[in-house]
């Protein structure tokens, strides 16, 4: 295992929406809010990293024997 193992999607998703709560309160001071700013972009973008190689992950898995994605229509009810 790595000295710093990457959080999971799920822990920086909760992150993001205390600094989002943290941050429409109103209540920080500047420097703070700052901080805590940039720590949500980071986050942010982490999280985009991670959906994005996901979606790659899928798209892999779908894909037919030619290497083809096949996409099909996602039926909520079935």
């Amino acid at each position: 295992m790595s000295p710093k193992a990457k959080p999971s999607f799920e822990k920086s998703i909760n992150d993001l929406e205390k600094i989002v709560k943290a941050l429409e309160s109103g209540d920080l001071p500047l420097e703070k809010a700052l901080e805590k700013f940039e720590a949500g972009i980071k986050l942010s973008r982490y999280c985009n990293e991670m959906l994005d190689e996901a979606e790659k992950r899928v798209t892999l898995l779908m894909a037919d024997d030619t290497g083809q994605p096949v996409e099909t229509p996602f039926n909520v009810e079935s």
